[in-house]
């Protein structure tokens, strides 16, 4: 098949016109053909923000408050007086300080989750993201490496203090009767 002569001078240039006008809905087209690709990630993205925004309010801020409010004073409470009562007074104050910087990240990424939980423009700051995403990472992983395992041996010493915790959390998010006057 020929392709066109495309004159740019002459009799034939108002031609050229259609054809360059060709061209640029073809282009317009083709970015339009890929549009359905897009929507998908999109799609994920809200989602995703939504997700977030919902399980932070809920399960973070409220498992940061079962260990301040339930775990770390049972911990304290249990330790032996001297160095290991020292050493959880130390661990449960880091544990405490990395809760509101995670708290914090979080609160100045929260306006543009919204936004981006809503299918809007959103200025999300990359960098603070990946920052909140590395120091919850780092947090749990010290928790799960060094306190926890200290929380069971201290709290393992006597059944009834790990019995007492157990029931405090439980009565916690034990949903509460509705009482009828």
């Amino acid at each position: 098949m020929a392709t066109p002569a495309q004159p740019t001078h002459g009799e034939h240039a108002p031609l050229t016109t259609f054809t360059d006008c060709h061209v640029g809905i073809l282009k317009r087209l083709k970015a339009l053909d890929g549009l359905p690709a897009l929507l998908e990630p999109a799609a994920q993205a809200r989602q995703i923000a939504a997700d977030s925004l919902a399980f932070f309010r809920e399960a973070i801020f409220e498992h940061h408050l079962d260990e301040e409010r339930d775990l770390f004073p049972a911990v304290l409470a249990s330790a032996q007086a001297g160095a290991e009562r020292d050493r959880v007074q130390a661990m449960t104050e880091r544990l405490t300080c990395e809760h509101r910087a995670i708290e914090s990240l979080w609160k100045r990424l929260e306006k543009a989750l919204k936004r981006v939980g809503k299918g809007q423009d959103a200025d999300l700051d990359v960098d603070e993201l990946h920052q909140l995403v590395a120091a919850y990472a780092a947090h749990a992983s010290y928790e799960e490496t060094e306190f926890l395992p200290l929380s069971q041996t201290i709290l393992g010493r006597n059944s009834n203090h790990m019995a007492a915790l157990g029931l405090s959390l439980h009565m916690r998010h034990v949903p509460q009767p509705i009482a009828y006057i």
